[in-house]
C-alpha cells in the first residue's frame, strides 16, 4: 500500500506560544528572504542546515503578527478581511515547513531530526493556540453566519471548512478544557516525532547473512547486499534492509526457511524488543491522548470525531465496509491457504505447516508452475526510466494532453531526484515536479506525495509537486528494474501528483489535494488502470537488453498470474484498517485499561474476524507509522473505501470508451480540477451515477468476483 504525505494546515492542527524575534541576521536566510526561484521553487543549493530553525523561529512570529491583526482588526468581520487574510497568512512558516518536513521523510539525518525535536513542539503550540483563538473564531463565525451572501461557491466552501475546522478543533471549549487541549495537542506532536524516530532506527538495522542463506536472489540483488555489506565494513556478508510492510518481499524468493522465518520475525517484531527503538509506551500514551482529546470535544471515541468530515462520516460505516469485504474474502482465503500449503507439502512433506514467512514464497513457486511466469522475469521488462517517461508520462499525455521536459536548471535535494517541467496542450507550463525513485537509509518507507508549493491563484502560485518512491536502487552498472508492484505505486503517486497539477483552485486550503483521506486516494488508485492500458503498456514494458515489447503470450500469463494469489494483500489490508479503528474506537478508559499491546491486537483481529495465521495485518501496531504519525489514524480504511470509489469511476469510463482523452478532459474537469470546492460526492455520483459505494467493481477487479 501506498501512503500520501500532505503538510496542510489542517494536518499541522495544534498551540500557540509566543516566539521571541530571531535576534540573528535574517537577510541571508532563504526562507525568510528567497531569492526569485522558477515557479517559487526551492533553492536547495542555499538552503543550509542553520537556516532551519531561525526560520521556524521568525515564521511562527511573522504568523502571529498576521493572525493578531486579523483578530484584533476593529472593522467589521467580512470574508476578504478575515477568511481570505487568514489563506493570505503563513508564507514563510508554510515555506520552511513544505521543504523541512519533505526532507525528515525523504533524506533525514541526525541534525534535522534534532530541529524536529525542538520545533514540533512550538508548531503544534502555534496552530492549536490558532484554533482556539476566540477572537479569531468570532469573525470567522460572524462570515459564516452574515457574510456569504453575494460570495461564490469555493468562497463559501472555504469559509464554511474554517467554521466547521475550529469548531471541530475546540472554538467552543470553555477555557479550562482548551488548556487542556493545547497541552495534549503539544505532547502528541512530541510523541508522534519520538515514535517516527525510533521506527526509522528499528527498520534501518541491518539484517547480515551469507550467500548460501539468501539462496534464491538474483545475481544482481546479490551484488547489491554485498556491496551494502561492504560499506558497513562486513565483507564477504550479505546485508538486507527491512522495508515498512510486515510481509517482506525478498520472502518470495528465499529458499532457505530460516532466513525467511528470520528476516519476517525481525519485521514483525518492530519496535518491541524492550531497547531504545521500543514504541509501546508511546503508543498506548498517544492513543490515550487521542481518546481524552475526543471525550473533551464531546465525542465517544477519537475516529467518531475524526471522521466527521470524512465521507464515511462515522466509524461504524468504515466497519461496515471492511467487515463485508473480509466475508465475502474469506472463502477465497481459506481455499488460496489450502492450494498454497498442499502445493508445499508436495515439495516438503505432508507435515509441513503453512506459516506467515512461507506464504510468499510457495506462492510465487505455485505462481510460476501454474502460469509459467515469475517475478525475475517480468521485471527485466519494468526499467524505472521507461516506466516513468513511457508509462506514467505517456499515459498522461495520452488521458489529459499534458508533456513533461527535464527541468535541470532547477536545483534538487538529493543526486537520485530529477525535476521536470509539466506542460498542459497549448504547451503551457502549469506545474513543476520532482521525481525521487530510489530506497535509501535516509528516506522513511513506503511512497507518497506532496507539495513544496500548492496551486493557488490567490497568492499567484502554481503547483510545485514531487512524488517519493522506495525502488531498490541498482547496483553499479546494472539498470533499474522494478517489480510489479513498483510499477503500480508509480503510476498510483503520479494519480495524487495530476490531482495537485490540475488543481484550479483561488484558495490554497481547497486547492488539490487537500480533501478527506477517504476521497484523496481515489485519484491515485483509478491512476493504477493506466498501468495495464494495452496501448500504455506496450510503450513502457519493454526489455531492458533488446527493448522489445514484453510479448502477448508473457502479458497473458502475467494478467492471469496477476489475479493469483490476491485474497492475500486483501485481507493484510482489512485486518490493518480494522486493527486502526480498533484502537481508535476505545474510550479513554478502555485504552487506559490495555496492558499487553499483543493481547490488544490479537483480541481485535479475532473480534473482526481477520486473525489469520499465515496472513498478519500490514502493518502491526508497534510499526503502524501511518496511524501514529501520518494523518491516517482512524482512516487507514481509506484505501479500500477509495479503491472501491476508483474502481467505478473506471467502470463508468470503460462504458464511455475507456482511457480515452474525451474521458479524461471529463475526469479532469469533474473531479481532479475541483479540488476541495465543493462537496465531495456529488462529484462522485455525477461521474458515475451512483450515490453509494459499491464494493462489487472492487472485487471484481481483484479477482474475487466474476
Amino acid at each position: 500500500m501506498k501512503k500520501v504525505l500532505l503538510i496542510t494546515l489542517a494536518a499541522l492542527t495544534t498551540m500557540l506560544v509566543s516566539c521571541k524575534k530571531q535576534s540573528g541576521d535574517l537577510s541571508s536566510n532563504p526562507f525568510v528572504n528567497p531569492k526569485e526561484t522558477y515557479l517559487s521553487s526551492p533553492d536547495f543549493n542555499a538552503i543550509k542546515i542553520e537556516h532551519y530553525l531561525p526560520a521556524f523561529e521568525e515564521g511562527i512570529r511573522l504568523h502571529q503578527e498576521e493572525i493578531d491583526a486579523i483578530a484584533n482588526n476593529q472593522e467589521p468581520a467580512t470574508f476578504e478581511n478575515t477568511i481570505e487574510a487568514l489563506e493570505k497568512s503563513g508564507t514563510v512558516l508554510n515555506r520552511v515547513s513544505s521543504v523541512f518536513f519533505a526532507l525528515t521523510s525523504a533524506d533525514t539525518n541526525d541534525e534535522l531530526i534534532a530541529i524536529s525535536t525542538k520545533i514540533q513542539p512550538k508548531l503544534s503550540a502555534h496552530y492549536s493556540a490558532l484554533s482556539l483563538n476566540d477572537k479569531l473564531f468570532e469573525r470567522i463565525k460572524t462570515v459564516y453566519e452574515t457574510g456569504m451572501d453575494g460570495l461564490d461557491e469555493e468562497a463559501q466552501r472555504v469559509t464554511k471548512l474554517y467554521y466547521d475546522s475550529f469548531k471541530k478543533n475546540g472554538a467552543l471549549l470553555k477555557p479550562e478544557d482548551k488548556k487542556r487541549v493545547a497541552a495534549l495537542n503539544e505532547e502528541a506532536a512530541k510523541l508522534t516525532d519520538e515514535f517516527s524516530n525510533k521506527l526509522n532506527d528499528a527498520s534501518n538495522e541491518p539484517l547480515f547473512f551469507s550467500k548460501e542463506e539468501l539462496e534464491g536472489l538474483s545475481e544482481d540483488d546479490l551484488k547489491k547486499a554485498s556491496e551494502l555489506a561492504e560499506k558497513e565494513g562486513k565483507s564477504g556478508q550479505y546485508m538486507l534492509y527491512l522495508e515498512n510492510t510486515t510481509q517482506q518481499p525478498v520472502l518470495a524468493s528465499l529458499k532457505n526457511r530460516d532466513t525467511r522465518k528470520a528476516i519476517f520475525e525481525a519485521s514483525i517484531n518492530r519496535c518491541k524488543k524492550g531497547n531504545d527503538n521500543d514504541t509501546r509506551k508511546i503508543i498506548k500514551r498517544i492513543a490515550e491522548i487521542r481518546a481524552e482529546k475526543a471525550e473533551i470535544l464531546g465525542y465517544k471515541n477519537y475516529a467518531e470525531w475524526n471522521l466527521t468530515d470524512a465521507l464515511a462520516k462515522k466509524p461504524e460505516n468504515a466497519i461496515d465496509l471492511l467487515t463485508r469485504l473480509a466475508d465475502l474474502a474469506k472463502t477465497k482465503i481459506e481455499s488460496d491457504q489450502k492450494e498454497i500449503e498442499d502445493y508445499a507439502k508436495g515439495i516438503e512433506g505432508k507435515d509441513f505447516k503453512l506459516e506467515a514467512w512461507d506464504w510468499n514464497y510457495y506462492a510465487e513457486q505455485l505462481r510460476k508452475e501454474k502460469y509459467g511466469v515469475d517475478e525475475a522475469t517480468l521485471n527485466q521488462y519494468f526499467v524505472m526510466d521507461s516506466v516513468l517517461i513511457n508509462g506514467v508520462f505517456y499515459a498522461a499525455n495520452k488521458m489529459y494532453g499534458l508533456t513533461f521536459t527535464p527541468n535541470t536548471k532547477v536545483s534538487v535535494y538529493h543526486k537520485d531526484v530529477t525535476a521536470w517541467d509539466v506542460m498542459d496542450k497549448d504547451g503551457t507550463v502549469i506545474a513543476l515536479f520532482y521525481f525521487d525513485p530510489y530506497s535509501r537509509p535516509s528516506k522513511s518507507g513506503g511512497a507518497w506525495m506532496s507539495n513544496f508549493a500548492e496551486q493557488s491563484f490567490l497568492l499567484n502560485q502554481k503547483p510545485v509537486i514531487y512524488n517519493v518512491c522506495n525502488n531498490p536502487k541498482p547496483a553499479t552498472g546494472k539498470p533499474a528494474l522494478i517489480s510489479w508492484d513498483n510499477v503500480e505505486t508509480m503510476f498510483h503517486e503520479f494519480g495524487h501528483a495530476l490531482h495537485g497539477i490540475f488543481a484550479n483552485q483561488k484558495y490554497p486550503y481547497v486547492s488539490g489535494a487537500n480533501v478527506p483521506r477517504d476521497f484523496v486516494e481515489m485519484p491515485s488508485q483509478f491512476n493504477e488502470h493506466c498501468a495495464t492500458d494495452p496501448d500504455v503498456f506496450a510503450h513502457y514494458a519493454r526489455h531492458y537488453e533488446t527493448g522489445e515489447v514484453m510479448p502477448k503470450e508473457l502479458q497473458d500469463k502475467m494478467a492471469k498470474a496477476h489475479s493469483f494469489n490476491q485474497a492475500y494483500p486483501l485481507a493484510e489490508n482489512v485486518a490493518a484498517s480494522l486493527l486502526d479503528l480498533a484502537w481508535h474506537t476505545l474510550s479513554l478508559d478502555e485504552v487506559k485499561a490495555i496492558s499487553d499491546i499483543d493481547a490488544f491486537q490479537q483480541a481485535a483481529l479475532e473480534k473482526y474476524g481477520v486473525n489469520y495465521a499465515a496472513i498478519p495485518p500490514r502493518y502491526g501496531t508497534t510499526y503502524f507509522r501511518h496511524i501514529w504519525t501520518n494523518g491516517y489514524a482512524s482512516g487507514y480504511y481509506a484505501y479500500l473505501w477509495t479503491e472501491a470509489l476508483c474502481h467505478e469511476i473506471y467502470e463508468a469510463m470503460v462504458k464511455s470508451g475507456g482511457l480515452t482523452a474525451a474521458n479524461g478532459q471529463r475526469f479532469r474537469d469533474m473531479i481532479l480540477s475541483r479540488g476541495n470546492s465543493t462537496e465531495l460526492m456529488p462529484l462522485f455520483t455525477a461521474f458515475t451515477g451512483h450515490e453509494e459505494v459499491d464494493i462489487a467493481p472492487l472485487l471484481k477487479a481483484r479477482g474475487l468476483m466474476n
